[in-house]
């Protein structure tokens, strides 16, 4: 037989053999390909076997290998017949004594570390009056749970907004990014009064495995991108994740997040309890010495005095308000009164023709320049997804969405073609 043949059926026959094995041992000689491959040796004492692990393969493993780490791989053996040599194709790959999660933390922790993701410097306060909490967890959770009881019972001014996200599994990581940029993009549209004051972000207890999503640097990096100040509060008070370190702040458990922003609201009405109670007492006081001091003057001959003159006008002004010259004066002006109404009703009418004449003159000026009457003589008026109106071709590309109005309603379109 041929070379060629011989490689082929060894082939067939190793990997027919050994298409599901365990290895373990020390990586030597590692190697990230441009492609996104990884090539490195498997060695022991007095043996060694090349392998090679695919970008297909190796994006799910959650830390990068390195020379000298001890591993336990599993794969299938199989020999590359051009070059005729053997090799182990790696499918699952974890360190030894120490788990593929602790690595890749470490891992993740450093690099972030050293970009300043965690630099206190960056972490921002969290409003003085949060008044629209938003959380970001699973909405059949007990951490959602958690949080709503809190603020419904100790903050009742505050509103919570919940973005329902997976926590765990394959693609956890990636919906709780997109949940805390949705919740800025919420923001960045919305009222000042209806916008989102800080973020919960966070799970109920669980394994490493469950709570790993926020260790991932998708997530991360959406936190540290955040201009809502956001709270981490994952797991129970002993767990600690990336999320952890880049967030503006960090709850022990969801129901300590919510007491921390709840506590916002105890410490205002603390402070303005005690403002009250300022107040009583300093005007308690005020009224104590000014009527020490109004006592005072009413021993003294000057105010004796002032108080017989005052008695004095007093007399003379209920003289001149007597029931007779009273009655005669509400005659008078009564008259005068109903002249008066008299006379504003038909200046108000006259004013009020006025008005609607100009009016109507307006209207028909304003009907006339109407674009509602140019639609009507069914021409239309096309706007972009920004809503800005089109007066020129080269302001849309093709596949480009278009609203058209039209004197009966409006279309939505898509561009398929262009024409100068």
């Amino acid at each position: 037989m041929t070379v060629s043949e011989l490689n082929a059926q060894v082939r067939g026959e190793i990997e027919r053999r050994f298409r599901n094995v365990w290895i373990e041992g020390e990586i030597v000689n590692f190697s990230a390909a441009s492609s996104g491959h990884w090539y490195f040796t498997l060695h022991d004492a007095t043996s060694q076997i090349r392998a090679a692990c695919y970008k297909g393969t190796n994006y799910r493993i959650r830390f990068e290998p390195f020379d000298g780490l001890q591993v336990r791989v599993r794969g299938r053996l199989t020999l590359y017949e051009p070059k005729g040599e053997f090799q182990l194709m790696v499918e699952s790959l974890e360190p030894v004594g120490e788990g593929a999660r602790r690595v890749a933390f470490e891992q993740i922790r450093a690099k972030l570390g050293a970009e300043g993701l965690f630099d206190v410097a960056l972490k921002r306060k969290l409003p003085p009056f949060p008044r629209r909490v938003g959380v970001v967890t699973s909405a059949t959770g007990a951490a959602f749970f958690d949080i709503l009881n809190v603020l419904t019972r100790r903050a009742r001014s505050v509103s919570v907004v919940l973005i329902p996200t997976r926590v765990q599994g394959e693609n956890a990581a990636f919906e709780i990014s997109r949940a805390v940029r949705l919740a800025n993009e919420y923001n960045d549209g919305a009222e000042s009064a209806a916008r989102i004051d800080a973020l919960i972000v966070g799970r109920g207890g669980g394994s490493s495995e469950d709570l790993w999503a926020f260790n991932e640097e998708l997530v991360a990096r959406a936190i540290r991108a955040s201009t809502i100040p956001v709270i981490s509060a994952v797991g129970h008070e002993i767990d600690h994740t990336i999320a952890d370190l880049v967030a503006d702040l960090r709850a022990a458990t969801p129901s300590a997040a919510a007491e921390i922003v709840a506590q916002r609201e105890t410490d205002i009405c603390s402070a303005l309890e005690k403002r009250s109670d300022d107040l009583l007492r300093i005007m308690s006081y005020r009224l104590l010495e000014a009527r020490s001091r109004v006592q005072r003057l009413s021993m003294s001959p000057v105010f004796m005095e002032t108080l017989h003159q005052a008695n004095a006008r007093l007399e003379r002004i209920a003289s001149q308000l007597s029931p007779i010259r009273m009655a005669s004066k509400v005659g008078d002006n009564k008259t005068r009164l109903g002249l008066l109404s008299q006379r504003a009703d038909s200046a108000t009418r006259d004013v009020v023709d006025g008005k609607m004449k100009d009016l109507s003159i307006f209207m028909a000026k304003l009907d006339a320049l109407s674009p509602l009457a140019v639609l009507g003589r069914g021409f239309a008026i096309a706007e972009n997804e920004a809503g800005r109106i089109l007066r020129d071709a080269g302001q849309v590309e093709t596949s480009d969405l278009i609203k058209v109005r039209l004197a009966e309603g409006s279309l939505r379109a898509k561009v398929t073609s262009i024409e100068p």
